[in-house]
């Protein structure tokens, strides 16, 4: 009977049952413990080829002409920090020679090596990696994601975020071996391919990231069968082609120091979370990613960094010494994720966060089971919800100290964070402690005014009707209004001394504060002439306008019934008017 001695590479490569199953071997299989020891290390971190060596080995005692014996001893310090040296190979060659075994070898230097010292080697050739992989023959422009399960036919996801459709891709189901023989092409690209990455390597799970490709592949018992996910973004976008408002645009670049960027699944988070960052990379900053798996598809002057091999610890140090401006935390989902980014945020790092969500305020509901309220606003300013690849909702956050909306005691008074849509500045939510728990309270019209609050709102507008042209009423509780009226009439409102608004309170029974209309003017056209004594300007008869020099505001004035403005030139004003019309300057009225 002949003797086999095998080495890691032929164990996981699965080549002993193979040459068994063609009646190319039988006799003694002498495994070394050190390639035990190997397969176990891999094993205990996780790694899928750890499992697959030693499912190798209990195959390889089911055949009855196969006989598998232990050799030698567990590998030494030495030898396992040398081994990239070949100190592993050469034990193992030894121990071919001590026990006159032929030796099964995938690795083509310890083949040559074996025969250099008169050892009888079989030599197994890898296969060598396909430039291109199985998957990628199943995706167009318009392929999304693949989706492939053991005896079933490939489906894949056609159309864009938020608009997709599920398609069948083939009329031939994938076969239990040909799964095996798909994930075994990626494990091997995983492996001698510098643009590819194992992200996740776990007992019937792997995760992968071949160059724009992630995937995912799992196996029973985990799944119930075999299966292999494969998502690849279609399109690269800049933050251009979202066609902000400038607004937003400018606070984004800017001003926000914690964002987070919110949506369902597939809704096209990560390729907004990638144009922005290419943004900043474009205003000149130092830019660092942290991601699991590293998906995102990002110029090399960035780094990605991969949470799957480093501790929130190790990762926090990194940053924290290297200083980078932006850091980009890609698919927040656990709590260490949530306290990385707060760590780092109130570390005086500018973050973007991606979180999973279903509405905007949501994302903020992610971090008030895991910091005090008043922190919020310090960690979070903006929030971005993304919908079918366009950002739907801006909101921004600050904290007051206020009654909140619907209480109207004073003493009610707490701190309140507001959420706001940063466009329209409009009031959306409040998050605030009631007793004991956290709140976020939805501020709605109806909540502001009620039916008696409206007949009240007119009565006041109609009594202040004698002492203003016009007003606005905002009910900040039941005994107290705000009255919003022109800068120009606050003065005639108020009185000397405030007589006339106490009158006023008196009259109607509650505090009021005297608050600026402000009112958006549009400029108007006038005629303009000047005489011996006066400047004069022509317009509307009673109308009210707001002069302006070159943009500057100079001062307000009332047309006469005839509709004339004049103005003295021996006044301060009437010099400067002068000066101006004499230098071409912009002299402008508005109404």
């Amino acid at each position: 009977m002949k003797r086999y001695v095998v080495d890691t590479s032929v164990v996981i490569e699965k080549i002993v049952t193979k040459l068994a199953k063609e009646n190319k071997i039988e006799g003694d299989i002498l495994i070394p413990n050190a390639v035990v020891s190997e397969l176990e290390g891999q094993a205990n971190r996780g790694q899928e080829i750890g499992f697959i060596g030693l499912e190798e080995i209990q195959e390889i005692r089911k055949f009855e002409k196969l006989t598998i014996h232990f050799v030698g001893n567990r590998p030494t310090d030495h030898q396992i920090k040398y081994a990239k040296s070949g100190e592993i190979d050469s034990y193992i060659r030894e121990l071919a020679r001590e026990n006159d075994a032929i030796l099964i070898t995938g690795d083509k230097v310890q083949a040559e090596s074996g025969k250099a010292f008169g050892i009888e080697v079989i030599y197994i050739e890898r296969k060598p990696a396909k430039s291109k992989l199985t998957i990628e023959e199943f995706f167009d422009d318009q392929t999304m994601s693949l989706h492939l399960v053991a005896n079933c036919y490939p489906y894949g996801k056609k159309g864009k975020p938020g608009d997709w459709k599920l398609t069948k891709l083939s009329d031939k189901k994938i076969s239990a071996a040909e799964m095996e023989e798909i994930e075994k092409e990626i494990l091997e690209k995983a492996r001698v391919d510098e643009e590819t990455f194992m992200e996740i390597s776990r007992k019937s799970m792997t995760v992968v990231q071949y160059r724009n490709y992630r995937i995912v592949s799992v196996k029973p018992p985990v799944a119930d069968d075999h299966e292999i996910t494969v998502v690849k973004p279609l399109i690269k976008l800049n933050l251009e082609d979202y066609k902000l408002e400038e607004k937003l645009l400018n606070r984004v670049k800017e001003k926000a120091r914690g964002i987070i960027i919110a949506g369902e699944p597939g809704s096209g988070k990560s390729t907004f979370a990638q144009a922005l960052t290419e943004e900043y990379l474009k205003l000149g900053r130092v830019i660092k990613t942290v991601e699991s798996p590293r998906d995102l598809v990002l110029p090399p002057e960035i780094t990605q960094y991969s949470k799957n091999y480093a501790s929130s610890e190790t990762i926090h140090d990194i940053l924290f010494l290297s200083r980078p401006d932006n850091v980009l935390f890609d698919e927040m989902r656990d709590t260490p994720d949530f306290n990385l980014y707060v760590d780092l945020r109130l570390g005086g790092s500018e973050c973007m966060g991606v979180i999973h969500s279903a509405s905007p305020i949501d994302a903020v509901q992610r971090f008030i089971t895991r910091m005090e309220v008043g922190m919020i606003p310090s960690v979070v300013d903006t929030i971005l919800f993304i919908e079918k690849g366009t950002v739907k909702a801006a909101l921004g956050l600050g904290m007051v100290v206020k009654t909140p909306s619907g209480m109207t005691e004073a003493d009610l008074a707490r701190p309140v964070v507001e959420v706001r849509d940063f466009v329209t500045g409009k009031l959306t939510h409040e998050i605030y402690s009631y007793g004991e728990q956290t709140v976020i309270i939805p501020v709605t019209e109806e909540a502001k005014v009620s039916g008696l609050k409206g007949l009240a709102e007119k009565e006041v507008k109609r009594y202040l009707g004698k002492y203003v042209s016009e007003c606005e009423v905002e009910f900040l509780s039941d005994n107290r209004v705000a009255i919003y009226v022109p800068e120009n009439e606050i003065a005639r409102l108020i009185g000397t001394k405030g007589k006339t608004i106490m009158e006023v309170e008196e009259k109607l029974g509650i505090s009021i504060d005297v608050r600026e209309l402000e009112v958006e003017k549009n400029s108007i056209q006038f005629d303009i002439s000047e005489d011996k004594t006066h400047v004069r300007l022509y317009v509307d008869p009673g109308l009210t306008v707001d002069l302006f020099i070159d943009e500057k505001f100079v001062t307000t004035a009332i047309a006469s019934k005839k509709g004339e403005i004049k103005i003295s030139k021996q006044s301060q004003l009437g010099r400067d008017l002068l000066k101006a019309m004499n230098s071409n300057k912009k002299i402008e009225l508005r109404a």
